[in-house]
């Protein structure tokens, strides 16, 4: 500052500059250079610090590690089958034929197709030529020239393993196979100038940094694709200032290294665009089979802006649970891609027209979880490696996805069914509802009997809810183990046996399906202990039944009385050699008691469609590498246990459930093609049933093991909600070309099927045309006599009462009218398939010691039958 100084007379004025400000600025200046060099040396420091984990992170291996894929079984082509050559096409695109080369090509020409399998295809090279005419496979045609009656076409690819213990599933990609409106709907959206800019938006970065600074509110987003990329592979999700400037570090790594197409191509790869059950959606590929159910080539327009709408918030956005704030975010997609050129305003307003095409929301149906959980396990048993997602195997299995999709779509609706109706039996009197209520879980089973490859499996209502897979449960079988007394009493007719107590010879007969049986209430000795069981609806004991009547409305009193004949032990035995492995010899195996899964049960049901011949249901049939090459095939286990003829006898009962008796409800929901199945009750309901090339067991229960039937105000049955799930199920199935050929079972050599009278158990004449049935019997065993002629032949009248046949029969017993003998489909009811009620077991009548032994006492309830036949 200036200072004023007085010498003598005068005033003389020195102004001297202090040096602050020099020295000031000198060390604003070090300080700045400082900081320069601080900051340089910084930034130097965590380039190359985040350089090295780049580095050490493209050295571990490729960022996105080829995953273990899953296919299902190739689709077999047959002349005469309804499939047009388009069709087929589609199906071998679907594949990845003319996309990738190596895996296979086509050529479609109006209705030929010619297909040629690649080196790493499924099959051997040896292409074919498919010709059809409208919709109709008309022949098949070898390169060689050869006439082939079928061909198998590429299996599809139902998902890949999950990477992680996260869930996590993608489907890799290329940048060649992203359509290019994939490209620009993501770019319009996300970061417009991707392909110029350097990695980073410096004007946008600035922007949302003031808009959070005023906001106070982290959620602008300035970042790339490259930044969003360098996020997702190696930083967490938080959003603070260190992670943005490691963010911006990673970015300039992953610009120096790629261009701009395999960075795009990596993000496609990456990105997560939301959950689906239990599994992470992550890429574009995989989300194009979750979101439509195609591959990401095959994409349009509005998918792709759908797609790319969604990266802003997967779970906000989710199509599925949020479909107007999918379809308005789509829209906005659009309108960014008519700002930056890529289509045309009227382009974009014919697209927001369309609605939303979403594939069925039910993962069951696509990716078939409980099956591929099942395929995992059985893999990690027999290779031996837990590691086997990043293997990089291509892993063949026996699952029909079309059949998938039916019995998954069949289990959503009668589940439905199911809980109304559990919710209406639960209710009292007065319309209230006493306590919570328990809603049953589910498994189906479909397996083809001539193969024993598992076609189809929903292990649960919801996988996403639960992960569970009750059709590995073991549970008690109830009724549907029926059948198998039944066979094992035809075995003694078969081996020249009687039926005896304890399955000697002597005493009761060669059985045959009208054989009586006694259905009153018994108490077996077994071990020293008493057992005395019931019929399911208690009271109800209608005596003396034939064999026919006692299966038909599962009678549990004359089954157990069956099977000491037959002997316990020898019931229990064929249980086991058909896959029931803990069947025992007790007087309780009769009715089901012992467990097994419903897998199992559809292995056992094999004995009888496949001509005595257990298949053990099998879902892996090849390992392959990513080369083609063989790691491990898999063969199908299959043992004779029952002769054609006793399996066929069985069958022929089981028919008549089908017609008559419980499992008629599954005639009554419309499923009208030849079958035979069996209900089953316990704790649990079951429906066990098959036709000439489907078998499908169903199972219903409480996950707690608690009755299903607990709280109701009367008792859930097979026939109530298993029988029609199964008819839902099998409705769809025969629908589908590859099942629509369902034959009436045939009877081999040996077997003789003829019209009997239902009241006098003789061949039906025309005296009794009204109450007949049809039954199978083996050659010689089966009635000599007429109806009309009852009266008159004393013998034949003991006949029917041992169930003896009458092949030996004396002269006075030959029929004056020639015996209506023949051989026909078995069990079909002279008006078609209604269910014929006319004749059921009659209420219970006290009978003394020989009505009981000869069956009488009970004509006058069997002409006055109950109003409904006997429940199981």
């Amino acid at each position: 500052m200036p200072v004023k100084l007085k010498y003598g007379n005068g005033v003389r004025s020195l102004i001297k500059p202090s040096g602050f400000g020099p020295r000031l600025l000198r060390i604003a200046l070090i300080a700045l250079a400082v900081l320069v060099i601080v900051g340089v040396s910084t930034f130097t420091y965590f380039y190359y610090h985040y350089q090295k984990v780049v580095d050490d992170r493209l050295a571990a291996g490729p960022i996105f590690a080829s995953v273990s894929q899953i296919y299902a079984a190739p689709k077999e082509v047959r002349a005469g089958q309804k499939l047009s050559a388009a069709a087929i096409a589609a199906e071998l695109r679907q594949a990845g034929y003319n996309t990738n080369t190596q895996l296979g090509t086509f050529q479609l020409n109006a209705d030929n197709i010619f297909i040629k399998p690649g080196p790493e295809s499924y099959h051997n090279t040896d292409g074919a030529t498919i010709n059809t005419s409208n919709g109709v496979v008309q022949t098949i045609t070898a390169e060689n020239g050869v006439t082939l009656s079928a061909y198998e076409l590429e299996p599809q690819l139902i998902t890949a393993l999950s990477e992680d213990k996260n869930r996590t599933k993608r489907r890799l990609v290329s940048y060649n196979e992203i359509p290019p409106r994939m490209v620009q709907a993501v770019t319009a959206i996300e970061d417009r100038d991707f392909f110029n800019h350097g990695g980073i938006n410096y004007f946008r970065i600035a922007k949302c940094a003031f808009s959070d600074l005023i906001t106070h509110h982290r959620t602008c987003g300035g970042s790339t694709l490259t930044q969003q990329l360098a996020k997702n592979l190696f930083l967490s999700p938080e959003k603070r200032i260190k992670r943005k400037l490691i963010e911006i570090l990673i970015t300039f790594q992953l610009e120096n290294r790629f261009n701009k197409k395999q960075i795009f191509e990596m993000y496609a790869n990456e990105i997560n665009l939301g959950q689906r059950g239990s599994y992470a959606i992550n890429g574009f590929g995989e989300a194009a089979q979750t979101f439509f159910g195609k591959n990401l080539q095959q994409l349009d327009l509005a998918e792709c802006a759908l797609l790319a709408g969604t990266i802003q918030s997967p779970t906000r956005l989710n199509p599925y649970r949020h479909p107007e704030r999918a379809l308005t975010r789509r829209n906005v997609v659009l309108d960014s891609m008519v700002e930056t050129g890529a289509i045309t305003a009227s382009e974009a307003e014919r697209t927001k027209a369309e609605p939303l095409r979403l594939a069925p929301p039910n993962i069951d149906s696509s990716e078939a979880p409980y099956f591929v959980d099942l395929v995992h396990d059985q893999l990690v048993r027999r290779i031996g490696d837990q590691d086997i997602a990043h293997q990089n195997l291509r892993i063949y299995t026996s699952l029909d996805p079309e059949l998938q999709r039916a019995a998954s779509e069949a289990v959503e609706i009668g589940m439905k069914n199911i809980d109304e109706l559990v919710r209406k039996l639960h209710k009292t009197p007065k319309g209230e509802t006493p306590g919570p209520i328990t809603y049953p879980q589910v498994a189906l089973v479909a397996i083809n009997p001539h193969t024993g490859q598992i076609l189809a499996l929903v292990g649960g209502r919801n996988y996403g809810v639960s992960q569970l897979n009750h059709a590995v449960a073991e549970r008690p079988t109830g009724s549907i183990f029926k059948p198998f007394v039944y066979a094992a009493a035809y075995n003694t007719s078969l081996n020249g046996l009687s039926l005896g107590d304890g399955g000697e010879a002597g005493g009761g007969g060669v059985f045959t399906a009208l054989t009586p049986l006694n259905d009153d209430t018994t108490t077996f000795m077994y071990d020293g202990k008493e057992y005395t069981p019931g019929n399911f609806e208690k009271g109800e004991y209608p005596g003396m039944v034939s064999a026919t009547d006692a299966i038909d409305h599962s009678l549990n009193i004359a089954t157990i009385s069956l099977a000491q004949m037959v002997g316990f032990g020898n019931v229990a035995a064929l249980a086991r050699s058909a896959g029931i492995t803990s069947a025992r010899g007790t007087p309780s195996v009769a009715i089901g008691t012992y467990s097994a899964t419903p897998i199992d049960m559809a292995g056992a049901y094999t004995v009888f469609a496949n001509s005595g011949v257990h298949l053990t249901p099998w879902m892996l049939a090849s390992v392959r590498n990513a080369n083609g090459d063989i790691v491990s095939d898999y063969s199908p286990e299959a043992k004779q246990v029952l002769d054609p003829r006793v399996a066929y006898l069985t069958q022929s009962l089981l028919e008549s459930v089908m017609t008559r008796g419980t499992g008629a409800s599954a005639r009554a929901h419309g499923f009208l093609a030849p079958a035979a199945g069996k209900t089953g009750t316990s704790h649990d309901v079951w429906f066990a049933g098959y036709t000439s090339n489907l078998i499908c067991v169903v199972w219903v229960g409480n996950d707690d093991y608690t009755d299903i039937s607990t709280g109701l105000s009367r008792p859930l049955q097979g026939a109530d909600a298993a029988a029609p799930l199964w008819a839902e199920f099998m409705k769809r199935a025969i629908q589908l070309p590859q099942y629509s050929d369902v034959k009436s079972f045939i009877p081999p050599e040996g077997i003789t099927t003829a019209r009997i009278d239902r009241t006098s158990s003789l061949l039906a004449d025309s005296t009794c045309p009204d109450k007949v049935m049809y039954a199978a019997f083996l050659d010689g065993t089966a009635p000599v006599n007429t109806c009309s002629q009852m009266s008159e032949s004393p013998q034949n009248f003991i006949q029917k009462i041992l169930g003896i046949g009458g092949s030996k029969s004396t002269p006075d017993a030959t029929p004056t009218t020639p015996a209506p003998i023949v051989r026909v489909a078995p069990n079909t009811p002279p008006n078609g398939n209604a269910p014929d009620n006319t004749q059921q077991p009659g209420q219970p009548k006290k009978k003394n010691f020989l009505q009981k032994i000869f069956g009488g006492g009970k004509d006058k309830q069997q002409q006055q039958p109950p109003p409904n036949p006997p429940p199981q």
